[in-house]
């Protein structure tokens, strides 16, 4: 497929995406979506210690979160593009081999959550509260990990004559390099660069959701909802740019029925799902105790006007010479007299 290429300018795609140090292949796909997990660990560790856990425990969901999400997403990859894996052509080790591309965002949600689910229950941390703090770090995640398919040259879109248009190689995707002709690589042309809009959509999404969560101090996992609405209002305009291979449902893209789908889902959880905010402390062992919803704000002085409760006086407690005042003594010679006639009295 030949596109017209912009006159004005083009995105480079890199002509490698493994490099070799010695017997260790180092791909830049996988470096990406490791950036992508440091990333979301750091933001989603302030945003759990605000609610009051210890430091770093989002690297004890991690453990199990991760490898869930990445098993869930290429799963749901191979599941969805099975012709690639199980067709004519098709051939069943490649499905291992994650290296080349090939993780469905739907799958690595689903699974990773169980494996955050499992990790929360473990630890005595609230599921929604670690939700919501992942809420802002997963699109950032999902937006350095989306320049894994830049170095892989793959998941473009329509041709384009656009300045911001993607040359496009015919990619080795076996051996992680352009094909070559003449000592140039083999240009299939120039397209929408849906993985730049992907990944710049994604950072608007986790802005967005920071701005409103700390506007709205959202609770209960609704934090999340947000950002699972808004992720996929953008995925959904994304796909119909794509013209990658994939399944057709009522002359639409599987992940545009999906994205309808859990927008559906996330919105009606939104709306019924009440709560504050919740919190927790720990102990010298890190163990976590929930606390419940944020302190109640300090209470009101009553209005002007209202009478308000008098205290009882305590007899151990020293005199505040401000607050109580000694008597005023009567002065001298009135005393005197006073004696005087006590003393006339009694004889």
């Amino acid at each position: 497929m030949n596109a017209v290429l912009s006159p004005l300018a083009e995105i480079p795609s890199p002509t490698r995406g493994v490099w070799d140090l010695g017997p260790i292949p180092l791909r830049a796909y996988a470096l990406c979506i490791v950036l992508g997990i440091v990333a979301a660990c750091y933001i989603a560790d302030r945003r759990l210690r605000a609610r009051g856990a210890p430091p770093w425990v989002i690297l004890d969901v991690a453990i199990w979160a991760v490898p869930f999400g990445i098993v869930g997403a290429r799963l749901y990859h191979v599941i969805t593009s099975p012709e690639a894996y199980f067709g004519e052509n098709g051939s069943f080790i490649k499905a291992f081999k994650i290296w080349e591309g090939g993780l469905g965002i739907w799958g690595g949600i689903a699974a990773g959550a169980l494996g955050a689910y499992i990790a929360c229950r473990r630890l005595n941390l609230p599921f929604a509260m670690t939700a919501d703090a992942l809420a802002v770090a997963l699109p950032v995640a999902q937006a350095l990990g989306r320049w894994g398919n830049w170095f892989n040259n793959e998941l473009y879109g329509k041709p384009t004559s656009l300045p911001w248009g993607l040359e496009v190689y015919n990619w080795d995707s076996e051996h992680g390099r352009a094909l070559e002709a003449g000592g140039q690589p083999i240009v299939l042309g120039v397209f929408h660069p849906t993985f730049l809009y992907e990944s710049l959509w994604c950072i608007g999404v986790a802005v967005a959701v920071w701005l409103l969560d700390r506007r709205y101090r959202f609770g209960r996992g609704r934090a999340f909802a947000l950002y699972v609405m808004l992720y996929t209002v953008g995925r959904f305009w994304v796909e119909l740019l794509r013209i990658d291979d994939a399944h057709h449902v009522l002359g639409m893209r599987l992940n545009n029925w999906t994205s309808i789908v859990v927008f559906a889902a996330a919105l009606v959880y939104f709306l019924r799902v009440k709560g504050p905010q919740e919190f927790v402390t720990y102990d010298e062992d890190n163990r976590i105790s929930v606390v419940g919803a944020e302190p109640a704000e300090p209470a009101e002085t009553a209005a002007e006007g209202e009478p308000k409760e008098l205290e009882a006086p305590d007899p151990e407690k020293e005199p505040d010479p401000k607050k109580d005042p000694e008597p005023e003594k009567e002065p001298e010679p009135a005393r005197a007299a006073q004696a005087e006639e006590t003393k006339e009295t009694q004889g």
